[in-house]
């Protein structure tokens, strides 16, 4: 599925997509952003958790590499927000005991996780944000057959159809 941002707001809306798309899925899920510096990857996150019900505010990751967010609406699910970029390979990644977050009902959410190697679970879905012309085009792929799930609710929502560039 692709799809042209063409601002911040369109970006926001995305997150909300995936976040909507989430719920009806229910259990957990990896996800994994990629792009640039400044592509958005943190806006579309921030845009998902606050969908998702976080209140209060929800910190990038730059610095503290993890960030947590127990959900009791959502039966406890356990939002985790995790930024690599600053991080040198995969033992400096398996270092944040990321494994420990997984079993339960948990969304997992990675920026850089390229930067990972083979110790980060594998993605049930892959956003890719780029630069184009004035904005963004955001590529999601279906990593498992929970991620195709996930995008095939995601195809649903008519909040995003202006947004839809090719769905594959």
């Amino acid at each position: 599925m692709e799809l042209f941002l063409p601002d911040s707001a369109a970006t926001e809306a995305v997150g909300a997509g995936l976040a909507r798309a989430f719920r009806a899925c229910g259990g957990s899920a990896v996800l994994h952003l990629h792009g640039e510096l400044g592509a958005g990857k943190t806006t579309c996150v921030r845009s998902l958790l606050r969908s998702l019900g976080v209140d209060g505010a929800i910190r990038s990751p730059t610095y503290t590499l993890v960030e947590a967010y127990e959900l009791d609406e959502l039966d406890g699910l356990v939002c985790v927000h995790v930024d690599l970029y600053r991080l040198h390979g995969p033992v400096e990644v398996d270092e944040l005991g990321l494994r420990d977050f997984l079993g339960g009902d948990c969304l997992l959410l990675v920026e850089w996780p390229e930067k990972a190697g083979p110790v980060l679970p594998p993605a049930d879905v892959a956003l890719t944000l780029s630069y184009r012309e004035s904005g963004r085009l955001a590529r999601l792929d279906a990593r498992s057959p929970r991620g195709a799930g996930w995008l095939g609710e995601l195809e649903r929502d008519t909040s995003l159809l202006s947004y839809v560039v090719n769905i594959t």
